[in-house]
Formats: C-alpha cells, structure tokens, sequence
C-alpha cells in the first residue's frame, strides 16, 4: 500500500513497495525498514495507511523524526512531496494506485486514527542514541540533556542562532568518528563492563583492540576515506570513549593554560595568554557529558539535573568547572585551568616579569617575618600561582594547613595537611564547607593557615585565626585593587550572619591583614603584580593602606604588549623597623626609589 523512495544522505536512492497498512522504521532487524546507523533507534518511526493517507509516527525515538526538517510531536498525514528525515536517511511516502480509498484491513471502518498510546519496545541503550549528525539540510535537532528529557525552546533557539557553517572535511570527520565510537558500543558494551574488576590497562587494551577491528572492517568495506589517518582515528575514538576526547591533547601541551569547552562543537584554548578557536571538537553533547562524568566520579563529585554545576580536579591538579543544560542552554560545558606539571618558582614569575627581584625578596620576608598576607584579583590573574610560589618560603619546620575548595595548592613542605570541601550528597545532606573547614583546622595546631579562596563567611574566621596566634597565614579573594579588596572582606565578614557593626569589622580587619598583594591580567595576556601594599592601621574610621611597590604602566609597544615598569615608592614597611630594632638583618636598600 506504500511506494517508499530511500535515500541515504551522500548515498544511492532505492525505491520499495509495501502491500500492508502499516511499517515500521528503526535500527533492529524485524522492521519493515531496517536502517543500521547509530543515530536511529532501534524502534524509531511507523507509517499507517489510514482513509487513503499515510500517516507517520514518531515512536518515542532519541533523535527524533523530522518532516521538511521540522520534528514532529505527533502524528502526522504526509503528503507525496513531503520529505521524511530519520538519522542519515531521507524518506518520501506515496500511496499507491492500486489501493482504494480507504485502506485498512478487510474493509473494516476504523475510527479516526489515535496512537492510543500503544507501547514499543524500551529504548535499553540510550548512551549509544546521540545527538544528530549535523547536517546543512534540514536543519538538525538540538542535542538532548540526558537527564532533563527534551531539550526546552529555548535551547534550540540559541543553537539556531548560533550554528556556523562547518568544514566540511572537519564535518566528515566528526561524523565518521561517532559512527565508529557507535559501532564500539554495540561491539564492546562498555556500560555493563566491570571497570574496577577489568582495570584501567585492561579496558583500554580490549577498547583498543575492538575499534582496530571496527576500523578495519569499515576499510574492507570502502567506508573508511582514503585521506584519514587511522592511528589518529584510533586515538581519538578511544580517547572519547575512555578517556577525555579532545581534551587529551590540549592537556598534553606545556604551552595551553586553559580549556573551554562551550559545547561539543566549539573548543576554545588559552596559548601564551592568547585565546583562540581550536579544530578539535567532540562527537557529540553526550561525549561532553561522559567526559564529565569521567572527571568527577574519581573524586566523588556528582552532576546531573537535580545539580548541573560542578568544581573539581584531575588527578595532575588542574582545576575544573563544569555546567551543564538546562542551565548551559547550548550544551555541557567545561572550563580547565591547567596546573603546571612542574611547580613554578620564585625565579619563574621573575623571569617573565610578573614581578622584581627586590619585590620578590620582599615578600620572602613578609612570609618569614609571619605577616598576614592576601593576595587580591581578578579571575584569571594568577591568585593561586602566587599564593601557592609565597607559600613554598615557610619554613619547614612549622605545621601547615591548606582548605580549598578543588584541592590545587602543590607546597613543598612535608608538615603539611591539605583539607578539601565536600558537596552534598543526592538527599542534599552532608556537606562540608570551607567555613566548617576553616573553624576545624584552628583545633588542629596549625601553625599556618591557608585558605585557597576566601568566597564568604569563612572571612570572619580567617581573620579571627589571624588575630588568634596563627600570624603568617594566606589567602586570596576576587578584587581589582587593593582598596577593593578591603571593601570585599567587610563585604564577606557580613555574609557571616554576624551582625557586627561597620566600624568593628574594619578594625578587625585592619589587626588581622598585615600585606595585599594585588595580581592583574593585561590585555595581551600577561599578568602582574601591581600593588604590594601594606595595611599600616586605622584613622578614624578608615582602614589605610600604603603602596610599598607598585606597577607603572606607560602604554602599549608596537606588537599590542603592555609597557611600563616596576616603581618603589620609597616606603619602608613596619614591620622592617621592627626587624632592625630586634637584630635581624634585611636589605633597605630594595625600598629607594627607581
């Protein structure tokens, strides 16, 4: 009763007649068309003969079925011109001649038709039913949130706006890297595997092995296109399928600082301070999403709907933010701010000029001399760089203890006990913060504290362990000038829940911070340290503050960098005067003016 026309997208075109009322479409063997892709389900679409029309339904597909490129939501009655859109393959339905007027079975009169909700065997296997392919015509669905169900309006709306053309090699190639990472799930049934029974050097050798031999059979078969490099396909599947895809090599690199994942097609690096668009990009949304899952299971972090956002760490320390829809409306998203295989030092932020040799000399006395130090910028500045390298001078005899919220802080010293928060569970219950952290290691004798970041009301407890004999402790909070930075720290002591006065707070403060260094990331994307200022007391009811050094900027050389110099205003500390009257020996000489 149908005249079905068959093509596949770069394909041949079949023509195939029906004598039954009704067909069905999807990937199993036993469907009247069988399409073996891995973006058709197994059981994807019907079309039914009803009245002398033919009518398609969806079949609670993955992907979706699109008719003139628009998904369908409900039965619908085709026309002959109408072009049906399922995975790769493009449909056109006609009747034909020979059937009367009302085609259903032995003459019967059928009511309007009604799906009525007649169920069809379960999608088992929703990992291996990804997102689309993308496709120039018709326009593709939107990737799918796994665990949020169908992708809301205005998620599709911001990828319309934003889709670009792709390379078309680039394209192929994507296209040919799922189809092969597809074809892996139904070789080897990674879902199900035993991981922690079969080993990580197990599970990728059996990996390994089973894409070489799906590589192999696409070649026998003329699907595999002569200009690929097929040890580069290899690595890239099972670096998709185990590991982190595309984000391996970007990893790899001493030269890439940061990662930016936008969504599967879109991967942004930061080289040498410089942003730029990456050619690497990942199969699907759902490959971002297992990459995720991958980095944040170990450490026994969890992302899903009920909580989409999520801080964490590889196992070299590089520190992860990821987000996820319905929140990220274009889908997952990563950020990756990778921490240096090798430690920086002192020497290093001197040798590309973050700051001077005397400016350098200095704050090893301020750690020594065990003044209160925090360290102020913006986000990207290098807070955490300077705060673990000014760390690095305390002595070694001393106890110290770090509270972080993603562990990143690398000390040398061997006394040292590092503390990470911990989110809540699924019932929402259990979570530690840095401030029942903060509160805890003050009963640990701590001889240094170390916050990783102070965010909110663990501020009031810093600055109390720092007025309570714990002098010589660090930490680093978001503020573009030293001044900031001062308005930031009453800001947060109120987020205590504290309902202290104004007036006390800033007396608070002032005891408690001796030093703020203040750390800036320019336009050409080096970064400075531009104040090194000391807290030198009260007047009136005005914290003050004095510049011990600072960074003098004269403009901008030829190729767009950052001029300008190092500048000592001349100030001598007191706390120097303090060390001269007791005997210990320090260099005045670091303070003249340039």
């Amino acid at each position: 009763m149908f005249l079905i026309t068959l093509a596949e997208k770069g394909g041949g075109t079949e023509q195939r007649e029906y004598h039954k009322p009704e067909i069905t479409i999807g990937r199993l063997p036993g469907n009247d068309i069988m399409l073996a892709k891995g973006n058709v389900s197994k059981y994807h679409s019907r079309i039914v003969a009803k009245d002398g029309k033919c009518i398609i339904v969806d079949m609670k597909s993955t992907n979706g079925t699109f008719v003139n490129g628009k998904k369908i939501a409900a039965p619908q009655v085709l026309k002959p011109t109408d072009q049906i859109y399922i995975g790769d393959y493009i449909i056109n339905v006609e009747p034909l001649a020979d059937d009367g007027p009302a085609m259903t079975r032995a003459g019967q009169e059928e009511e309007a038709y009604d799906d009525g909700g007649e169920e069809y065997p379960p999608e088992e296997e929703q990992y291996e039913e990804e997102e689309q392919y993308e496709e120039e015509e018709p326009p593709p669905p939107p990737p799918q949130a796994p665990a949020a169900g169908r992708m809301p309006a205005s998620m599709a709306s911001a990828l319309a706006k934003n889709k670009k053309k792709v390379d078309p090699r680039l394209e192929r190639y994507t296209r040919l890297q799922k189809e092969i990472h597809d074809r892996l799930i139904e070789y080897l049934d990674l879902r199900r595997m035993d991981m922690d029974r079969l080993g990580d050097d197990e599970l990728w050798r059996r990996t390994e092995k089973a894409i070489r031999d799906i590589i192999d059979q696409m070649e026998a078969d003329g699907e595999l296109p002569e200009d690929v490099d097929r040890e580069e396909l290899l690595t890239d599947v099972i670096n998709e399928a185990l590991g982190l895809g595309p984000l391996e090599a970007f990893l790899a690199s001493d030269e890439i600082s940061e990662i930016m994942v936008n969504h599967a097609n879109q991967i942004y690096i930061e080289r040498k301070g410089k942003l730029t668009l990456s050619e690497k990009t990942f199969s699907s949304n759902q490959a971002v999403l297992g990459v995720i899952e991958r980095i944040v299971a170990p450490i026994g972090r969890r992302i899903d709907e009920s909580s989409p956002l999520v801080d964490a760490r590889l196992k070299d320390g590089s520190r992860v933010n990821a987000i996820i829809p319905p929140l990220a409306l274009k889908g997952p998203c990563i950020t990756i701010r990778k921490f240096k295989k090798d430690s920086l030092k002192i020497q290093d932020l001197i040798k590309y000029k973050t700051l001077t040799a005397q400016m350098a000399e200095f704050l090893e006395m301020c750690v020594k001399a065990r003044r209160n130090i925090v360290i102020s910028g913006g986000t990207g500045s290098g807070k955490t760089t300077t705060l673990n390298i000014i760390s690095s001078f305390i002595p070694d005899s001393e106890r110290i203890v770090t509270v972080e919220d993603a562990a990143e802080l690398q000390l040398p010293q061997d006394h040292w006990v590092q503390l990470e928060s911990r989110p809540p569970n699924l019932e929402g219950k259990g979570a530690i913060t840095i401030r029942d952290l903060v509160k805890n290691c003050l009963r640990m004798r701590p001889d240094r504290i170390v916050v990783g970041e102070c965010r909110s009301g663990e501020t009031l407890d810093m600055l109390q362990a720092m007025n309570t004999g714990h002098d010589g402790s660090l930490t680093t909070l978001h503020a573009n000038t030293p001044r900031d930075a001062i308005a930031r720290l009453e800001t947060m002591v109120l987020m205590s829940g504290m309902d202290l006065p104004v007036k006390a707070i800033r007396e608070q403060i002032a005891s408690a911070v001796h030093m703020i260094v203040q750390q800036t990331r320019f336009s050409d994307g080096t970064r400075k340290i531009c104040y090194v200022t000391e807290v030198s007391g009260m007047e009136v009811d005005i914290v003050t503050l004095q510049d011990i050094f600072y960074y003098k900027q004269d403009g901008f050389t030829e190729d767009h960098k950052v001029r300008g110099r190092f500048v000592a205003s001349g100030f001598v500390p007191k706390f120097y005067d303090e060390l001269q009257r007791k005997g210990i020996p320090v260099n005045m000489s670091i303070f003249r003016e340039d």
